[in-house]
């Protein structure tokens, strides 16, 4: 099973759109989001037929009833709240937004997860702690650099790791 990792998205519709579209491309059956949507109207552009979504809130998302409302008219989209654990093809997933290094590296020494998947940092990761891999799949705010402005597709079937370079409106 391939899951799209994306965070930090910041009211960029047009990247959202394009993010989507690799995502489709790239036969993803699932979605998470890292947070730092910022507002509702981002929300309704991560709907796709045949990919569920799954997100937790950021830092920057104030409007929280806005968004839950704007998941709620998701087909297959769930807000967790600011931490979620996820079981997709038999992997455990843990996601949040990531304010906190020792939160995130907790997470990882636990040996509970097999992918630790956060945001906020606006700076694309991968590392293992143990068995547990730690992903920040890119940001996508004016000042990332083009380097950081990725998403992620991990394979649930060889535990392969790609990231994705994402060009558009900033």
């Amino acid at each position: 099973m391939k899951i799209g990792a994306i965070s930090d998205t910041h009211d960029n519709v047009p990247i959202v759109e394009t993010a989507m579209d690799r995502f489709e491309t790239a036969d993803v059956e699932a979605v998470v989001h890292c947070g730092d949507f910022v507002a509702p109207p981002v929300i309704p552009h991560l709907d796709r037929d045949g990919i569920e979504v799954h997100a937790v809130r950021g830092n920057n998302d104030g409007e929280r009833e806005g968004l839950l409302d704007a998941f709620g008219d998701l087909d297959g989209g769930t807000l967790h709240g600011r931490f979620a654990e996820l079981t997709f093809d038999g992997r455990t997933f843990a996601l949040l937004h990531g304010e906190k290094r020792p939160i995130i590296d907790a997470l990882a020494a636990s040996g509970e997860y097999d992918y630790v998947l956060h945001g906020h940092w606006h700076v694309r990761e991968e590392r293992t702690v143990g068995d547990t891999v730690v992903i920040n799949p890119g940001a996508h705010f004016p000042t990332v650099p083009g380097e950081h402005r990725t998403v992620a597709v991990v394979d649930t079937h060889d535990d392969s790791l790609e990231f994705l370079r994402l060009s558009g409106s900033i």
